[in-house]
Order: structure tokens, then C-alpha cells, then sequence
């Protein structure tokens, strides 16, 4: 009797596909992205504890497992996003964000590197990348930062003419805050930031009866101005981040190509 040969075992090609979407499926659920937010919310509070003599002496292996465990998770969730998403995975930033800091997470911690030990806290900011509301307030953020640039400059050059003022007009009280420059400049920006800004006013009166005025016009336009454009740039910026925002210029926008097809049509059809 001859051999009887047997095909190969072959694994349909659809399998494959069918397993990366059930993959997909799991790692993009909401139940997964809650599972995630809560290992990164224990990883967090076992890093805390683990700055703690007293804990890492009574609980220090329990510390060490819980940490080591949250590592593998944040790999393999990794990893399986990567599977899921393939090419696409590395389009959404916060995607590489995740990986940096992991991959942080993962580098050996010993010797010169030791350092690296402390970043591993940098696991607690995938909260932020895990939690649709913090992305969207950090994104504001980020498209916030060519007008707060702007105001950053605009403030400096206030912190500048304002310093020179206040030396030429505070420099013989004898006061080593305004001295020279830059201890002026110093003390106007803790004053910018409405930290013990009386006191200083009160000092200087002693001195100089009239120096109140100087401090109430650099507040009015320092602090009450210039900080306020700060938090008016921000949440200009958070405001196409709103999800009912987004919604409502849609049907907007949608109710505009409606009347301009109404004015486009012909009488008749109307």
C-alpha cells in the first residue's frame, strides 16, 4: 500500500482577519478602556506607596508584584493595539504617547540608569490619554499655545517697562527689591501673581506716599488684563473640543444647506 499524503494543515486566510477585528473589537470597548483606567489608577497608587519607608518594609513584595503585573498588562495591551491597528496605531499621537512611556516603564533600572526608576510614575499620565475628557482639555491646550506664546511675550515686555519704571521711581528708597533690574523685574512678577503684592505697596509708602498709584495701574493691567487674556485664550481654544458644540454647529450647518436648497429649487417644487 502506498503513503497516503495529507494537504498541510492551512489556516484560512479570513481567520486572521476575523481575529485581528474580534481584537479590535475588545481593545477599542468601553468596558477594556475602563478595565485600563483602573490598573493605571492602582499602578498609581502603588507607586505612591511605594515612597513610603514604613510600606515598602511591611508590604514591599506585595508593592513590587502589584507594579510588575501592571507592567505586563501595559505591554500587552500594547501590543495587542499594535496587532489591532497595525500602521494606523502610530497616526493618533496619544497612541505614541502610551508607547514612550512604557517603553520608559520597560528600560532596565539599574546602574547609571537607576534614574529611570523614578520616571515610572510618568504610567499614572495614560490617565490622561484613557480619559476622553482630559484629551480633549489637553489638546485645548496644545492649540492654545501660539496665543499664550503671544501673551508670554506681551507680558515680558510689560515685566520690562514696568521694571524700569519702578527702578527709576523706587531705587532710593532704599528698598533691596528695587535696587536694580532684576530684582525689580522679580518683584513685579511675584506681584503679577498677586503674591504679598500689599505688603510690598505698604513698605514702599513709608518712603514714598504715592506709590500706591504705580502698584494700582501695573495690577489693573498686569494681573487683572493680562492673566485674564491667558484663561480667555485657553477656553477659546477648549470650545471646538466640546462634544455639543461640534453637535450643534453640525445642525447649523445642516440646516443652512436645507434653506439653500429650498432657495435653489424652483417654485413649483417647492
Amino acid at each position: 500500500m502506498g503513503t497516503v499524503l495529507t494537504p498541510p494543515l492551512t489556516v484560512p486566510r479570513g481567520f486572521w482577519m476575523s481575529l485581528r477585528d474580534r481584537v479590535r473589537d475588545v481593545v477599542d470597548g468601553r468596558r477594556f478602556q475602563r478595565f485600563v483606567i483602573g490598573v493605571i489608577v492602582v499602578n498609581a497608587v502603588v507607586l505612591g506607596c511605594e515612597t513610603s519607608a514604613a510600606l515598602v518594609a511591611a508590604h514591599g513584595d506585595l508593592l513590587a508584584a502589584l507594579d510588575r503585573t501592571a507592567l505586563v498588562f501595559f505591554v500587552l495591551e500594547l501590543v495587542a493595539r499594535l496587532y489591532a491597528h497595525r500602521t494606523r496605531f502610530f497616526r493618533d499621537p496619544w497612541n505614541a504617547f502610551d508607547l514612550a512611556v512604557v517603553a520608559v516603564s520597560v528600560f532596565p533600572a539599574a546602574g547609571p540608569l537607576s534614574v529611570l526608576r523614578s520616571l515610572r510614575v510618568l504610567r499614572a499620565l495614560r490617565l490622561v490619554s484613557a480619559v476622553p475628557s482630559m484629551r480633549r482639555v489637553v489638546t485645548a491646550l496644545v492649540r492654545s499655545v501660539p496665543g499664550l506664546l503671544s501673551l508670554t511675550g506681551l507680558l515680558v515686555l510689560l515685566l520690562y517697562v514696568g521694571g524700569v519704571v519702578a527702578v527709576n521711581l523706587f531705587r532710593h528708597s532704599g528698598d533691596p527689591r528695587f535696587a536694580d533690574l532684576g530684582s525689580t523685574v522679580l518683584t513685579l512678577f511675584q506681584v503679577t501673581t498677586g503674591d504679598g503684592w500689599s505688603d510690598v505697596m505698604r513698605d514702599l509708602m513709608a518712603t514714598q506716599p504715592l506709590a500706591w498709584v504705580f502698584f494700582l495701574v501695573y495690577l489693573l493691567v498686569g494681573t487683572f488684563t493680562v492673566l485674564n487674556l491667558f484663561i480667555a485664550v485657553v477656553c477659546g481654544a477648549m470650545e471646538p473640543e466640546s462634544p455639543p458644540d461640534r453637535m450643534l454647529l453640525d445642525e447649523v450647518r445642516a440646516l443652512r444647506e436645507e434653506v439653500r436648497a429650498l432657495r435653489l429649487a424652483p417654485v413649483g417644487d417647492r
